[in-house]
């Protein structure tokens, strides 16, 4: 496995290695040695999610405020999204920065958002089939968002001059300046 730091360096590309011929591809998607090496801690995941969303689908950005903040190790089984991390540890010297990668069932790649992140993702093909694993349970009392249109954020969404399909939860969803807030350890 490679991990690559992108311009938030908390935030890692990780690319497993594949070996494919005729008959398909094996590959390792994830190594606990590995990847407790590449972020410098162990990490310890509890839960495995699995969405699947149409085409110019937008989720997020959503996080967990402490005291179960969600650190997720997300990728692409089928389709492909772009996907993207926000800062959202306030007195951080990233914080309200963005970074967005491509994931897909092509490229393999996967991204580790830890805590402390906001994480969204816009469905790029015709549907998407998106896996996680948290380091913390789903716990409603600590779910948060941002809106993922705010201009104090400006993503930038590869929409095309099309407008996202969002549910009603996130189109509400506070900007920045107003969203809800913790420190993240």
């Amino acid at each position: 496995m490679r991990f690559t730091p992108t311009a938030l360096p908390e935030v890692l590309i990780v690319e497993p290695q594949v070996h494919g011929d005729a008959r398909g591809f094996f590959m390792e998607s994830f190594n606990q040695r590995a990847f407790d090496a590449a972020v410098g801690r162990h990490v310890e995941f509890v839960q495995d999610n699995h969405s699947r969303s149409l085409r110019g689908v937008l989720r997020g950005l959503h996080y967990q405020l402490p005291p179960h903040a969600q650190g997720k190790l997300v990728r692409v089984a089928r389709g492909a999204v772009f996907d993207v991390a926000v800062d959202l540890r306030r007195g951080s010297p990233g914080f309200g920065r963005w970074v967005g990668v491509e994931l897909s069932e092509d490229n393999q790649r996967q991204l580790w958002i830890p805590p402390g992140f906001g994480h969204g993702f816009l469905v790029l093909s015709e549907s998407a089939d998106f896996l996680y694993k948290t380091t913390d349970y789903y716990a409603p009392e600590c779910e948060a968002s941002v809106r993922w249109d705010d201009p104090a954020l400006a993503i930038g969404w590869p929409l095309a001059g099309a407008e996202p399909q969002v549910s009603a939860k996130d189109a509400a969803a506070p900007a920045l300046a107003r969203a809800r807030a913790r420190t993240f350890d």
